[in-house]
């Protein structure tokens, strides 16, 4: 090695600490020292206007005391039930529009893409408000299009229901994100080397079987990028069930998730009295859930996953 190559790899040593400073220092404000804090503060209880160091005590009462461990539990299964249907329907879906959208034959391609993404940039707001509007017995456009086919008696409030709420609203949500995969989806298919392809047809593996066999396996590793985050945004969500139902996730808390059980424990809500220390734990718990499904994939699911090489 040349003495201008060595000090060149030097110079360029020196130079990555200092690249990288603005995001180590803008990352560190906006998400460590916040992180940091409320953990900080989940240790902690006011009592007579001073704080006490309580330990561990605001997550004991969180699981332990029956008020707060029901609602605990109940927006920890809504959770649940709004994650896995977006696995199970949005995922898959996005799978299926990029692989049709990838196919070379297709014509208007780019504009069925731009149809498909365009709910993805609308505002939760939007969103809410318009499918409320959509949905609502008393003005809505859906009981006016049941009627004009002659199935008005099959329209059932949605969203006023405990049983179909929570199912609607993860529906609403896929409606609107499904774009994000079908974008990821559609830049691995199109990453696949000609060559693959080539050869594959050449052994006659051609249409479904061609993406079972050859593009399916190829495209392991970005689904299971989308299904962590995926995973990460639905135990964040907090948006669209606020703007659809109300801090109060009706009807009878069906639809409250983490978000919003979170929401009303720190700022309070109507009669109830908001607690940061309460909130603050409630947060934590949802960073240590999603730390753990983090793990879970990292460690269990992406090292057994087989990267291809091109």
């Amino acid at each position: 090695m040349s003495l201008e190559d060595s000090q060149a790899r030097k110079a360029f040593r020196w130079h990555i600490p200092i690249f990288l400073a603005p995001a180590v220092i803008i990352y560190t404000l906006v998400m460590i020292l916040p992180l940091v804090g409320t953990l900080q503060l989940s240790l902690f209880r006011t009592a007579d206007g001073a704080s006490h160091f309580v330990g561990l005590d605001n997550f004991r009462t969180l699981f332990g005391d029956p008020r707060w461990a029901s609602s605990f539990w109940n927006a920890l299964r809504n959770n649940c039930w709004f994650f896995l249907i977006h696995m199970v329907v949005q995922n898959p879906i996005g799978v299926v529009l990029a692989a049709l959208l990838s196919h070379p034959k297709l014509r208007f391609a780019a504009f069925y893409r731009t149809a498909i993404f365009i709910p993805t940039v609308l505002s939760f707001v939007i969103v809410g408000f318009v499918w409320k509007l959509i949905l609502s017995p008393l003005w809505g456009v859906a009981p006016s299009m049941l009627d004009l086919i002659g199935l008005k008696s099959w329209f059932t409030p949605l969203l006023g229901k405990e049983a179909y709420a929570l199912t609607t609203l993860g529906l609403v949500s896929v409606w609107q994100f499904v774009g994000i995969p079908m974008m990821l989806i559609y830049a691995a298919l199109l990453s696949i080397p000609d060559e693959v392809i080539e050869a594959a047809e050449m052994d006659g593996i051609t249409g479904i079987a061609q993406f079972w066999k050859i593009k399916l396996p190829l495209i392991l590793p970005s689904i299971g990028i989308i299904s962590i985050l995926t995973f990460v945004g639905n135990f964040n969500a907090f948006d669209l069930i606020y703007s659809a139902q109300g801090a109060l996730a009706g009807p009878n808390y069906a639809t409250d998730i983490l978000g919003t059980f979170l929401y009303r424990t720190f700022f309070g809500f109507q009669l109830q009295l908001g607690d940061p220390n309460m909130g603050a734990t409630i947060a934590s718990m949802m960073f240590f859930i999603i730390l753990a499904g983090v793990c879970v994939y990292l460690f269990a699911i992406q090292t057994r996953l087989r990267r291809y090489q091109f």
